[in-house]
């Protein structure tokens, strides 16, 4: 690892001292954030999973019975009975917070909450086999919102548990492992320092022990 370029003093070596704890906790807390946005996407996709499957058998049971209703009116017949609805879905889009992301939440209203309004037709000129398709799309709206909820939420977690996991590793394999060499260079460089202070301290010492013999001898002549 790279050892950074400061001045190796003790208020630098205290400064980076603090700055490892820091990213340490830091650390600590990124795992933790990223382990349970793997715990709450793991979640998402398992019921994104299961929506995804109700959806399209559902949509599947509707194109079904659309081609049997085509088999028995034509294209213009069913286009004149569909073409003017006798309810509206007006869609709500809320947001609600995973682990700092900021997931959509969908919620739909009907304007007419009668449930024979999803047929915006007269029995008597259609087929059974509309009655069903019609049926089933509105049947599936609610999962196809949910399907919707659950991808995106799956998708922008993603994305956060990717960027969580660049920063975890840039702690772990760079800048923790760099404070760490800089720390120790520095120390090592500061108990050189005063291993050599302390050597010119007894070497002043010596020399001042010798000053005062010497003058001692030459008192004594």
């Amino acid at each position: 690892m790279a050892v950074m370029n400061v001045n190796p003093t003790r208020m630098e070596l205290k400064r980076l001292k603090k700055r490892l704890e820091t990213a340490q906790r830091g650390h600590k807390l990124l795992k933790d954030k990223r382990d349970e946005l793997m715990k709450q996407f793991l979640e998402i996709v398992k019921e994104n999973r299961i929506l995804r499957t109700e959806v399209e058998e559902r949509l599947s049971r509707a194109n079904k019975s659309f081609l049997l209703a085509r088999a028995s009116l034509s294209g213009e017949a069913i286009e004149t009975a569909i073409l003017y609805p006798l309810q509206t879905a007006a869609l709500s889009i809320t947001t609600k917070n995973i682990m700092s992301v900021n997931v959509p939440r969908f919620s739909y209203e009907l304007s007419n909450s009668d449930p024979s309004a999803i047929y915006p037709y007269g029995f008597a000129a259609t087929s059974s086999e509309l009655d069903a398709a019609i049926y089933h799309l509105s049947d599936v709206l609610e999962r196809m919102l949910k399907l919707a909820e659950s991808e995106k939420s799956a998708q922008l977690l993603a994305q956060e548990i990717e960027r969580t996991r660049r920063r975890v590793n840039a702690l772990e394999y760079v800048m923790i492992p760099d404070l760490r060499d800089t720390i120790k260079s520095i120390t090592m460089k500061l108990e050189e320092n005063e291993r050599g202070n302390i050597t010119r301290l007894m070497k002043v010492k010596d020399m001042m022990v010798k000053q005062q013999i010497e003058q001692h001898r030459a008192n004594e002549e």
